[in-house]
């Protein structure tokens, strides 16, 4: 099975390589609550400057065809000194490689005097994964930094990890650990959230089902973005899309037939 699955990837028009690349192969097991292990191949290219790109190719129930996933709130950074060795851990949401490449060359402006500015990437459009050593020993670094955002799972982010060396050798293991601290130290400050598709819609009822339409909302995990109190009450919500037939039935329900959420848009959102 495995051949199989190395044979489907070299071929795929989608997947190109260079053959004058050193290619590894990585098999990685990645485990869902609603779903049994999921076996990945991944093919890991490495080339100049240490920049590796990785290439997935998947089982056709990978994880890609989920509708939410996890990203960064926010832009934000933490650090840390080990053995005299300052690191700083950057950590941003990003939806591009444009933007990604973008954040990262921030970083190495702002730390130009820094031993290493090491970096990790993973976008949801086109499964990209990148990750660089910069100059630190292969492996030590950026592969380290770039396991943090798989074991995490999130997407659609970027991280730096800044080290301004203190005179005094880690060794290739001390390294691993810095690194992948620094990561999970700046994932963290920035914050996971998750995104899923969500519907905006309209719902308009009078004072005497007000009190129970809250209770529906609350149950259903359902977000009051705007409220409009005249004659009637008149509310914006966020609506998980997976929930929305149900929320709306239960308010067709409880309200006897008189009322319906009217939806307006349609987008990922926090919840």
């Amino acid at each position: 099975m495995l051949k199989s699955l190395i044979k489907a990837l070299l071929k795929s028009k989608n997947r190109t390589l260079d053959k004058s690349f050193a290619v590894s192969i990585i098999i990685m097991k990645k485990a869902a609550k609603a779903a049994k292990s999921v076996l990945l191949v991944l093919i890991t290219a490495f080339v100049p400057e240490s920049e590796a790109v990785i290439f997935c190719y998947s089982l056709p129930d990978w994880r890609d065809r989920m509708d939410s996933y996890k990203t960064l709130e926010k832009s934000s950074s933490d650090e840390f000194i080990v053995k005299k060795s300052r690191f700083i851990g950057y950590a941003a949401p990003v939806t591009t490689n444009e933007e990604a490449v973008a954040f990262i060359n921030s970083i190495k402006a702002k730390h130009r005097d820094a031993t290493h500015n090491v970096y990790a990437y993973c976008l949801r459009d086109g499964q990209i994964r990148r990750y660089s050593d910069d100059g630190e020993p292969q492996g030590t670094a950026g592969l380290p930094v770039l396991d943090v955002l798989l074991k995490e799972n999130v997407t659609d982010c970027a991280v730096v990890a800044t080290r301004y060396f203190g005179g005094i050798l880690l060794g290739a293991s001390g390294l691993v650990r810095a690194y992948t601290h620094t990561a999970k130290i700046g994932i963290d400050s920035a914050k996971i959230i998750t995104m899923a598709p969500c519907k905006i819609a309209n719902l308009v009822c009078d004072y005497t089902f007000y009190g129970k339409l809250q209770t529906i909302i609350a149950a259903f995990g359902v977000s009051v973005e705007d409220t409009d109190f005249a004659d009637n009450v008149r509310l914006t919500l966020k609506i998980p899309s997976d929930v929305f037939e149900k929320f709306d039935a239960e308010v067709f329900d409880k309200s006897f037939g008189k009322l319906r959420a009217e939806v307006t848009e349609e987008k990922f959102s926090k919840i």
